[in-house]
């Protein structure tokens, strides 16, 4: 599905990707783990085309198709998604408007007709009771006066409604107490499909209890360094990342 090879990415000049190698296949959720600053987060940036990102060498090619080459909005349509670490809100856009616009644009992009409002209508109620998302949240504006829990909610709500094949979670446990993390977590597991993959950026071993990775990558300096099983997390947790450094 996705094949990542000999990344080189910067932000403002500096580089931060040196080199990363990664291939994720159909059905697989690969965890990515690391010290702040090591990329993390730029890896998923450049994945979906954020364009302050600049790739200077290497390629990402997506089911067979150079994913450098395509805007942000091509990604998506393509089936990428990421859950922001840091949702944000959009006043005045209600979460019913923002979602059939943004599943009207993909349905358009594949040749699919658009819904219609009663096929909309229904989708939504089939997928809050997917994910266990509070109605109340989906007729309000786009995760205005929502809580850290309420925000990450709404992102699994977002990609359960757009069902993409390759998923980004980006550090979507940060601020979430144990209630909402299982939440959370237990509506990525029901999106899971032998066709659908995942890439977890986290710092912590208390998500993949939940979400359970096929492999585990440590990322350091702007290289994975170590890829491992879902033992790996447990291993970091114990020792941190000082002796995958030595």
């Amino acid at each position: 599905m996705l094949e990542i090879k000999n990344l080189h990415a910067k932000v403002d000049g500096k580089e931060i990707l040196k080199g990363v190698d990664l291939t994720i296949r159909d059905g697989e959720i690969h965890a990515l783990m690391g010290t702040n600053g090591a990329g993390k987060s730029t890896l998923s940036n450049v994945i979906v085309g954020n364009p302050k990102y600049e790739v200077t060498e290497g390629s990402i090619t997506f089911n067979g198709k150079d994913m450098l080459a395509m805007t942000p909005e091509e990604r998506s349509y393509e089936g990428v998604f990421m859950s922001f670490q840091l949702p944000v809100e959009i006043p005045g856009v209600s979460m019913t408007n923002f979602m059939r616009a943004a599943v009207n644009a993909r349905r358009e992009a594949l040749g699919q007709e658009p819904l219609k409002a009663t096929e909309f209508l229904k989708l939504i109620r089939d997928t809050q009771k997917l994910v266990d998302i509070d109605k109340k949240l989906v007729s309000r504006s786009v995760n205005e006066g929502f809580s850290g829990g309420e925000k990450k909610r709404n992102e699994i709500f977002q990609m359960a409604m757009l069902q993409p094949t390759f998923c980004i979670l980006d550090e979507t446990d940060s601020g979430l107490d144990v209630d909402a993390l299982r939440v959370v977590a237990e509506g990525f597991n029901r999106l899971r499909t032998a066709q659908t993959s995942a890439l977890v950026i986290t710092h912590y071993q208390r998500l993949l209890d939940y979400i359970r990775p096929d492999f585990i990558h440590v990322l350091l300096d702007g290289k994975i360094v170590k890829t491992a099983g879902a033992e790996l997390a447990k291993e970091i947790e114990d020792r941190g990342f000082d002796w995958i450094k030595e």
